[in-house]
């Protein structure tokens, strides 16, 4: 079956196409574009690509996957969105994964995945030696993550502040990955189970806040 996966909760736009068999999947297509700025200028545009070179149409789609953070506010929003209103106006069930867990642990090796959170801090999550996740989401300075017992780093947070964390950091995968987000959703597409609400992870409170009331005026 079909399945499209989104993803904005980092500077790295991606949509994909994938086939989900009952035993395994293929990306028939995938478009990542790097662009802090653009996630709402580029995600519909990369949907329609990937289903054009996928030879599919959105009729074809059985359910969607999308990001759901930790990530920035207005980039976020962008995927979750377009996932959640594709996803009603198709009849189609969406289900949302951790974009931390969709870069995921390295096999054998005690994991920090961090992604750059801006205002120098760092989205985070710990992950053991199966790759499961032990800690985290959290957002927090690059010096909070780095007393985690991590044996290995990898996001593009933690390239961006390897001086310090304090052990190896990788190069690769940098973003959330297409096969990450489909092995953390393979089993709830496989059941048909049913749609999720997409909730995002933002970690923050948003910067603009509702005003709190008139002030009173003096004559």
């Amino acid at each position: 079956m079909l399945v499209l996966v989104l993803d904005t909760s980092t500077p790295a736009v991606t949509a994909a196409v994938v086939d989900v068999t009952p035993t395994g999947h293929t990306v028939t297509a995938e478009l990542r574009t790097v662009d802090g700025r653009a996630h709402g200028e580029l995600m519909a545009p990369e949907v329609d690509e990937a289903l054009r070179r996928s030879g599919a149409t959105v009729r074809d789609l059985r359910a969607i996957v999308a990001g759901t953070g930790p990530g920035p506010f207005t980039g976020l929003r962008v995927g979750l969105v377009t996932a959640a209103s594709m996803g009603q106006a198709l009849g189609i069930p969406t289900y949302g994964v951790c974009s931390l867990d969709a870069i995921g642990g390295m096999p054998g090796q005690v994991t920090l995945v961090a992604t750059d959170a801006r205002r120098r801090e760092v989205y985070w999550a710990l992950y053991d030696q199966a790759g499961a996740r032990v800690d985290g989401p959290h957002v927090d300075l690059p010096d909070v993550a780095a007393e985690r017992s991590a044996t290995v780093a990898v996001g593009d947070g933690a390239l961006k502040y390897a001086d310090r964390l304090g052990v190896k950091v990788l190069d690769e995968p940098r973003y959330p990955t297409i096969d990450g987000f489909v092995a953390h959703a393979a089993d709830r597409i496989r059941a048909g189970a049913p749609s999720e609400p997409l909730t995002p992870l933002y970690l923050r409170r948003p910067d603009a806040v509702a005003a709190g009331g008139h002030k009173p005026v003096l004559r």
